[in-house]
């Protein structure tokens, strides 16, 4: 009788929507890598599903912002990480494949590399921006490491962390020219005349933090300049009826709120007002003037200014390395700033090709075919453990 070999396991953890989408596009070049029977389990989010991720817990479970806003959901989140680490113990994968989470995966990573299971960690934290002590979280816990970012390696070779550049998936999937007249028509946006995107993010916490000041900057706007458009992407429904409540208590905004399709968005407008995160980087790869901003509790922000190492907290200018958009920050983020930026950043023609020359090598630098570099390294650290067992 011949033996049936096990399938490959592979397990993921992703925490954040950004996390869903590189693991995604992870799993996307796996699949083409890997034989069709392994399976692909763990914690993920939508669109990791939607490539045949089997999610054991749903990423909403992780998805918690700030440290003070984490306290009451530790529990919970201890809970799971517990149960996971049993179940990957008590079958082991081929490999672990923390995607970014680096407080919730480092902890889970350190114990199965302990029990001989690959660790992959996909995106570095920014130790070159705020909290380098992680560094020495990553020599204990990671294998190898897969960046985002082309100067990453070297800081992690350095320290003795194997690691690999794999590009951004958001530089792969968004074209270096924007179609501006075909988001429009998608919208029901008028072809001509001015539109400025609105992101005051994707959970209910942040709206509640910085939405109201969004939402006056957006009607001092329109004071001002009666004939500008505003577009704003809601991410589920729950967040569309959130943010139609603020809406509704300023008095005939020019706003169009659309559920989800946020590249879409951005896409048709010619400025964007913009939440600090991810989201910036695909407002720069598609060569959009913009005004970074953010607002956290008072004691949170306090942290992250004293570990921070940069004097910019949004991707495109750390990319850069110097400010080339503004950040309107904490208590600095009023109405009256947030307006008068982003109506700068909407009229000043030569900062816009300047923008855009800066955004088209940053896209061209971050296009790497991710998904399939990224599954490469993947399939072959896989392929290794399966030949020495």
């Amino acid at each position: 009788m011949v033996l049936q070999a096990r399938p490959l396991r592979v397990a993921m953890v992703a925490g954040e929507p950004s996390g869903d989408l590189l693991a995604a596009s992870l799993l996307a070049g796996l699949t083409e890598r890997l034989p069709d029977s392994t399976q692909y389990y763990g914690i993920g989010g939508p669109r990791m599903s939607a490539a045949g991720f089997d999610a054991h817990w749903p990423m909403e479970k992780l998805t918690v912002r700030g440290y003070v806003e984490a306290l009451r959901h530790i529990p919970e989140i201890l809970r799971i990480r517990g149960e996971l680490k049993h179940q990957l113990l008590a079958y082991p994968p081929d490999a672990f494949i923390g995607v970014d989470a680096p407080d919730f995966n480092f902890g889970l990573e350190h114990a199965v590399r302990a029990a001989g299971i690959p660790t992959i960690h996909f995106v570095c934290p920014s130790i070159w921006a705020w909290r380098g002590g992680r560094i020495k979280k990553i020599q204990k816990s990671v294998d190898h490491m897969l960046c985002v970012f082309p100067f990453e390696t070297a800081i992690l070779e350095k320290a003795g962390v194997s690691a690999s550049y794999v590009g951004h998936p958001l530089a792969d999937e968004i074209p270096l020219e924007p179609d501006v007249a075909g988001a429009r028509r998608a919208l029901g946006l008028p072809e001509s005349g001015p539109v400025i995107a609105v992101l005051p993010g994707s959970r209910r916490s942040e709206i509640n933090l910085i939405g109201p000041t969004f939402f006056d900057a957006i009607a001092l706007m329109q004071q001002r300049e009666p004939g500008l458009r505003f577009v704003m992407p809601a991410a589920t429904p729950a967040i569309h009826a959130q943010l139609q409540e603020l809406a509704s208590t300023r008095n005939n905004l020019a706003l169009t709120i659309i559920d989800g399709q946020s590249q879409l968005a951005m896409t048709a407008a010619d400025a964007i007002l913009v939440k600090s995160g991810t989201v910036t980087l695909e407002a720069a790869l598609l060569k959009k003037p913009m005004v970074i901003s953010y607002r956290v509790p008072w004691l949170t922000g306090e942290i992250m200014r004293r570990q921070g190492y940069l004097p910019y907290v949004g991707l495109p200018n750390i990319l850069a390395g110097r400010f080339v958009v503004p950040e309107i920050l904490q208590h600095f983020a009023t109405p009256e700033a947030l307006a008068d930026a982003t109506l700068t950043q909407l009229r000043d023609e030569a900062n816009r090709r300047t923008l855009t020359e800066i955004f088209t090598e940053m896209h061209l630098a971050l296009r790497r075919n991710t998904s399939q570099r990224a599954a490469q390294v993947v399939a072959e650290i896989v392929e290794r453990r399966r030949g020495r067992s």
